[in-house]
């Protein structure tokens, strides 16, 4: 019997010191992913991603847009899928409904956005492979913490009720609204044959020369505040830091090609009446 219980008490020793040890990982997981936000966001003020308007072949071997952004979106769709479905949470009320959301997007974003493309633009393949990186990395942050790592009972069905989710919802779905509507406009900016630039109007262009970016950082502040966690905070930061010095380029550029005439509208570059 003492044997039994020596061995008992060892399994579960190794057991919980393995769970401490994940979350610890984790917990250091997040913090680098921080990090390299920063560095990513400093790097891109230096030098344009080079696809949609800054497509460059100096970028190396590319491949069609429609392909790239399937290729660069779907993994963190399927990812998701996966963590959800090897999870004892996946029936879980609140996680079900918060996951559902966040694969809304990336359903959107993995098999409608690249199917209502137009043109015959390019997309390097080390851009694919970067975004494919980093959504892996995401899909482990955000379906880490809501399947795995986020306290037992943290989301229980009262959160439904709680003011940081009803908000955090529509604010997410706010800006799901303006990134699909403001896709839509520059989309249809140019008729078919046509290669001439044009300036996008309508929507929350009237006030940022990105709109389209601006509703991508509503949607993932709404998910940090509906999630009221540290992972969903860091990625709304990571949409920031990838997003915001690509606005800023986009601004550069109009300033350039339409001089007064969009000067004069007085546009912000992402964010309206701020920057």
């Amino acid at each position: 019997m003492r044997g039994k219980h020596k061995l008992c008490r060892i399994y579960f020793t190794f057991v919980f010191s393995a769970e401490e040890i994940m979350e610890t990982a984790y917990s250091h997981f997040l913090l680098f992913m921080a990090l390299l936000a920063l560095f990513v966001f400093v790097a891109l003020y230096k030098t344009n991603a080079g696809y949609g308007m800054f497509y460059s072949k100096n970028w190396g071997w590319s491949l069609s847009n429609k392909l790239g952004w399937v290729l660069m979106e779907a993994p963190v769709f399927i990812s998701m899928t996966l963590l959800w479905a090897n999870s004892a949470r996946q029936w879980d009320l609140v996680p079900l409904v918060i996951f559902l959301l966040f694969q809304l997007h990336y359903f959107n974003r993995s098999f409608i956005y690249p199917l209502l493309l137009r043109g015959k633009s390019r997309m390097p393949v080390v851009i694919v492979l970067m975004a494919v990186i980093f959504n892996l990395c995401n899909a482990l942050m955000q379906g880490g913490w809501l399947f795995y790592f986020a306290p037992e009972g943290r989301y229980g069905t009262e959160w439904l009720l709680t003011p940081q989710f009803i908000i955090g919802c529509l604010v997410f779905l706010a800006g799901m609204v303006i990134n699909i509507h403001s896709d839509h406009i520059i989309r249809n900016l140019r008729k078919k044959g046509d290669n001439s630039h044009y300036l996008p109007r309508g929507g929350l262009f009237r006030y940022v020369s990105a709109a389209n970016y601006f509703g991508e950082l509503v949607e993932w502040l709404g998910f940090a505040l509906l999630t009221w966690s540290l992972p969903g905070l860091v990625f709304a930061w990571w949409t920031f830091a990838n997003l915001a010095p690509r606005a800023a380029a986009l601004h550069r550029n109009y300033e350039l090609e339409f001089g007064e005439e969009f000067k004069k509208e007085e546009r912000k570059k992402i964010i309206p009446f701020i920057y």
